[in-house]
């Protein structure tokens, strides 16, 4: 099967299971897996933070980052279909009781127009107070699209002039900076708190980071025992994040190559394909998915007229045009 489901499937690669393997390890919990704590430093170097926390998934990383900017009771601002919005469950609501105000972009954009009258950090005691703004690069439900770096400092300075902090939910930020060739410290520099993923484009079986300042995960490193998000010798899973970060950055260039021939298969301008995903307009996606899947090739619908294909780590270039032909004739039936 060629699997387009999404850059979650990957699976380690022998390299990768050999450095996991020997991984010096100790209890993360006390602060004692160097493993651990090589990775996190190693992070949040990356992109000029103090510190960094490694987490069990990228959900919890944003409730952590979230958490650590905004009070109960006040509010975020994010993009109608960021993921913080539709694929977490409600968690920013049931567990750090916040709520979010949303604009809307068709690629998941940040617009700083609506985003400006949205902000309300303080309209008197009956409205709720605007405390952050959240961004996400790249855009899952945007179809992998990138946030410009002069649109995210338009948002810092938005949000500087009216006293507020910034998320970046970074989980694809990897598949951002090698599409545009801006340097990971300029990401680093919009955000007060960001969490990049280690699990999709760059292929390690588990986890995500945090990274803040040294106080905000002083303060997420309770809040991850509390919830029940502390382990023990987690360097065998760090050390797959190392190995990831020494070895899959830069070929994600190759899967951004495979996206763009996949959307020219299946009718999508590879023009609109800025990263690893493509999100394709049919007439009837369940039965193109399930056509699909009975030829070898899965996708996801994400909508009841949109496929979404994830071109990542274990789909080679052989792989790419194989699937590219068989849904180019599926959709060709179906559109």
């Amino acid at each position: 099967m060629i699997d387009l489901r999404s850059d979650t499937v990957t699976r380690p690669t022998e390299a990768m299971r050999a450095a996991m393997a020997t991984a010096d390890v100790g209890d993360d919990v006390y602060g004692e897996d160097p493993t651990v704590t090589a990775l996190e430093q190693q992070a949040a170097g990356l992109f000029g933070h103090e510190a960094a926390l490694f987490t069990v998934t990228g959900s919890l990383a944003n409730l952590l980052a979230i958490r650590s900017l905004v009070p109960v009771g006040a509010e975020v601002l994010c993009e109608a279909q960021a993921h913080i919005v539709r694929a977490e469950l409600g968690g920013q609501a049931a567990v750090n009781g916040i709520t979010m105000r949303t604009w809307s972009d068709p690629r998941g954009l940040v617009d700083l127009q609506q985003l400006g009258d949205l902000v309300a950090p303080d309209l008197g005691p009956f409205l709720v107070r605007t405390a952050a703004i959240s961004a996400e690069n790249t855009h899952n439900f945007g179809g992998g699209s990138v946030q410009p770096i002069d649109v995210l400092r338009g948002l810092r300075s938005l949000a500087d002039a009216h006293g507020l902090t910034v998320h970046l939910d970074g989980a694809r930020l990897w598949n951002a900076a090698v599409a545009t060739g801006v340097p990971l410290p300029e990401y680093g520099d919009v955000a007060d708190v960001m969490t990049v993923a280690l699990s999709k484009g760059l292929g390690a079986p588990v986890g995500s980071l945090l990274l803040g300042s040294g106080e905000c995960i002083r303060q997420a490193r309770e809040w991850r025992k509390r919830l029940g998000g502390g382990w023990r010798q987690a360097g065998v899973l760090a050390a797959a994040g190392l190995y990831a970060l020494e070895h899959h950055v830069e070929r994600l260039a190759d899967d951004h190559a495979h996206a763009r021939l996949l959307a020219e298969a299946c009718a999508v301008d590879p023009g609109d394909v800025d990263t690893n995903i493509i999100v394709v307009p049919c007439a009837d996606a369940a039965t193109v998915v399930a056509a699909a899947a009975d030829e070898g090739v899965l996708c996801s619908a994400v909508g009841r007229r949109s496929l979404r294909l994830v071109t990542h780590l274990d789909v080679s270039a052989t792989d790419a045009r194989r699937a590219a032909g068989v849904l180019a004739r599926l959709l060709a039936r179906w559109r």
